[in-house]
């Protein structure tokens, strides 16, 4: 079984400004904003909603098929993915692009600064999810506003069932928007936030938007998460940390576990939790795509964290 990807590809450029903004920016001049920060500290991390999920679901084993529009500056991430053994057959280079990139700037009490470059995202329709014939399931995550439509629709037409994730992407959606992707989507995926903002824009409650699909999955942070089915509401715990490094990434990794136990129909009970155990792992390392692990430290580790045997 494979599961069709389709979102972004991103370059996270990560600068830590050893000081506070605020003792750099004169609120009586905001108008005028002019200022400079020297940043001793610059990591560039692979990234993209697409290249994480696919990563964390390689790492447990599954067969993820990424689809998402890229620059002529791929090349790195394209040995990354290479290395790893995640397929690029679906990702498009774009000849007068680059890939996405966002620039973060994080001072010391852990405010942020940040732009974005959509760049070659912004060519997501040049992929059609009719293309990838072996997928037998799909997500469709924040990616180019078009794109996003266009793949939704897709899914459709190609029978695929597929999980719908706005993200960072819901602001470009109203309500007729996101009704229209719920009414489409077989799952839905959102971390609080953005159910209540999906829900103020629908004008559907939690409930509602659960009764037209198999599931709504809300993410609670550390609170772990809340399944929604016609059967009730799952409770999903969270799993516990061994260090709280970089909480980035973090929903991408969960969002592999869901993929990963939809597609071995085990159970909303099981798959929460592996989702969980994922994002727990994510978390412990800096960066979208510096965590390892094996399926057997996975399922020892699960053991140890909900008290039972993971089967695969």
């Amino acid at each position: 079984m494979s599961a069709l990807i389709c979102g972004s590809f991103a370059y996270d450029n990560i600068m830590v400004f050893e000081d506070r903004f605020k003792n750099h920016i004169l609120p009586e001049k905001i108008h005028i904003l002019n200022v400079s920060f020297l940043v001793p500290e610059l990591r560039r991390e692979f990234g993209g909603c697409a290249g994480n999920i696919a990563y964390n679901l390689k790492l447990l084993g599954g067969d993820p098929l990424p689809m998402g529009a890229v620059g002529t500056d791929f090349a790195p991430y394209a040995a990354w993915m290479d290395k790893c053994g995640v397929s690029r057959v679906h990702v498009t280079e774009i000849d007068d692009a680059l890939t996405a990139q966002a620039f973060i700037t994080t001072d010391l009490d852990d405010n942020q600064i940040t732009a974005f470059h959509p760049g070659a995202m912004n060519h997501a329709t040049v992929n059609d999810v009719a293309a990838a014939a072996a997928a037998t399931i799909g997500i469709v995550a924040p990616d180019g506003r078009d794109g996003m439509v266009q793949h939704a629709e897709q899914f459709v037409a190609a029978d695929i069932p597929f999980i719908f994730d706005p993200g960072q992407g819901m602001p470009m959606f109203d309500g007729a928007d996101l009704k229209r992707f719920i009414k489409q989507a077989t799952w839905v995926s959102v971390n609080d936030y953005e159910s209540e903002l999906m829900c103020e824009r629908t004008r559907w409650t939690a409930a509602e938007i659960a009764a037209q699909v198999n599931a709504l999955i809300v993410t609670l942070g550390g609170d772990g998460s809340m399944i929604y089915t016609s059967d009730g509401v799952i409770k999903i715990p969270s799993a516990s940390t061994r260090a709280i490094e970089d909480p980035t990434g973090c929903g991408d990794a969960y969002r592999a576990g869901i993929l990963y136990g939809l597609m071995h129909d085990m159970g909303w009970e099981i798959t929460g939790r592996m989702a969980s155990l994922c994002g727990a792992i994510k978390i412990e390392s800096a960066g979208t795509q510096n965590h390892t692990f094996t399926r057997e430290s996975f399922a020892a580790r699960y053991t140890d964290t909900f008290g039972q045997s993971l089967a695969w």
